[in-house]
């Protein structure tokens, strides 16, 4: 780093733009509700305002990542920043959901933010610094999902036009062009292309899968329409996997595909995706649900739903992340990935029996998103054992993908369990308690079968005995999607040997 570039600005732009992605992403959870009753759509059209975002981040956010290294950071982050602000301020200005989705997925840019923020580091900070740094600036993704839990209690806590959110969204977009605006100006950093055919077949894929499981209810589960989208989805994804393997710099490398290791390790991190947004949606839903027409929830409004249930969870990943990297750094990865599943194992299985007190509701989703933390504390290693160091990136990569994929693949789980076996009669669609039920108990299965998977499937591991800094370092390099530095591949792996 030339010693005349000013690092000062460095730390407190990437920690905004962060916190940024964070709050936008959990905004909307809360009340996807009001934007039904507002739009006068059904609940599975309403889900898309957070299925759209998602998807769109499974894409994006790879692409986004190469091209800050092959453009450079700043740059592109000033894109991004203005494609997330147009983007908010058609969310606030418009009341038709086919513009709001559109302008849900120009949101999703945002979460190619953390991978470059974490790349500006690296690029203004000291080596004695990044680390700590590095940790900060992870720390921002609970936080930020904690102010904007919050912040849109607090906004509609007496109900009103769900638009002041997206208002809200845009001027703190404003505020992070003004940071990034500070930063100097560095050359990029490698050379290559993007893999805009590999992006465009996976979205369009995923699209095309998760649209029939989501209106399945709707459409009925033989009707043409859903057959024929899974048929068609079936067609582009492997599409894309042909086309993956004769693309010099793809989007997903074939060998994650095939490798065993590997794709337990992905199978597992599509499993975190899952259980994340499974425990964030069927809680909101449950506790705001009128137990006077219903016989369950709590009838919460979007102030205590948010403060009062959810944010918990997301206090859960800054108070669990540290216990995380100690059990990597103690007992590996393998292990520390079944702890994990057994520990959703535990809380989707208190849901399923006990959900009829406060207590209970905040209990099992702090349980869940514990696990989730462990699980993001043990992946970065699992696959560093089982990759070449020059492939740390795409694997990363690969694995952000699949948990951006799995979240998707939990709201659509979500909305499809909560738009069936309507109680008859409610002046609103509101499912059956069952239903909920159904959730945790789908979620307790997947958990245990995830821990049998990784137990039996995948090698013995031996301790890392990195640092618990070094264990984190290496956990925001893996939910950024980025590079493992290589004296941390080093490190670890002459421990293993």
């Amino acid at each position: 780093m030339p010693p005349s570039s000013p690092p000062r600005l460095a730390l407190p732009v990437a920690c905004y733009v962060v916190l940024l992605v964070s709050a936008l992403q959990t905004l909307v959870v809360p009340v996807v509700t009001n934007i039904q009753a507002d739009l006068g759509v059904s609940a599975t059209s309403a889900s898309w305002v957070v299925t759209a975002n998602l998807l769109a981040a499974a894409v994006l956010t790879p692409i986004l990542g190469r091209l800050g290294d092959l453009r450079g950071r700043r740059p592109v982050m000033l894109g991004v920043l203005v494609v997330v602000l147009l983007g908010s301020i058609l969310a606030a200005t418009t009341s038709t959901l086919p513009l709001l989705l559109v302008a849900r997925v120009m949101q999703a840019a945002s979460f190619g933010l953390f991978p470059l923020a974490i790349g500006v580091l690296r690029e203004e900070l000291p080596p004695q610094r990044l680390t700590g740094a590095m940790a900060i600036v992870s720390g921002m993704l609970a936080v930020g999902a904690g102010i904007g839990l919050t912040v849109t209690g607090l906004v509609m806590q007496h109900g009103g036009d769900y638009h002041r959110l997206f208002w809200l969204a845009t001027g703190l977009t404003v505020v992070g062009l003004a940071g990034v605006l500070g930063l100097p100006r560095r050359a990029a950093v490698a050379t290559g292309r993007i893999d805009w055919i590999g992006g465009g077949l996976l979205g369009l894929g995923l699209v095309l899968l998760l649209m029939p499981l989501e209106e399945g209810n709707s459409w009925g589960w033989g009707s043409v329409r859903v057959i024929g989208c899974l048929i068609a989805a079936v067609v582009v994804l492997t599409g894309f996997v042909l086309a993956e393997r004769r693309i010099s710099d793809p989007l997903v490398s074939t060998r994650m595909l095939t490798h065993r290791p590997l794709v337990i390790a992905n199978v597992a991190g599509l499993f975190l995706g899952f259980s994340m947004f499974a425990i964030f949606l069927a809680v909101s839903y449950f506790v705001q649900t009128p137990p006077a027409l219903t016989g369950y929830g709590f009838g919460s409004t979007v102030l205590a739903a948010s403060v009062v249930y959810l944010l918990p969870g997301s206090i859960a990943g800054i108070v669990t992340a540290p216990l995380g990297g100690r059990l990597v750094g103690r007992f590996g990865p393998k292990n520390t990935l079944v702890i994990a599943a057994l520990v959703a194992f535990a809380g989707f299985g208190l849901l399923v029996f006990l959900h009829t007190a406060t207590w209970q509701i905040i209990v099992g989703a702090f349980a869940v998103n514990t696990a989730v933390m462990f699980g993001y504390a043990a992946m970065p290693a699992l696959l560093i054992a089982n990759v070449s160091p020059a492939e740390t990136g795409i694997a990363n990569s690969v694995n952000s993908i699949s948990r951006s994929v799995g979240m998707s693949l939990g709201t659509a789980f979500v909305v499809t369990m909560a738009t069936r076996n309507l109680i008859p009669g409610a002046p609103v669609a509101l499912p059956r308690e069952s239903q909920y039920v159904t959730v945790f108990a789908v979620g307790a299965i997947l958990a245990l079968a995830a821990a049998t998977l990784v137990a039996l499937a995948l090698p013995k591991n031996k301790p890392t005995h990195l640092s618990t800094l070094e264990v984190e370092e290496e956990e925001i390099f893996g939910a950024a999607g980025l590079e493992v530095p290589a004296d941390l591949v080093a490190k670890e792996n002459a421990a293993r040997a």
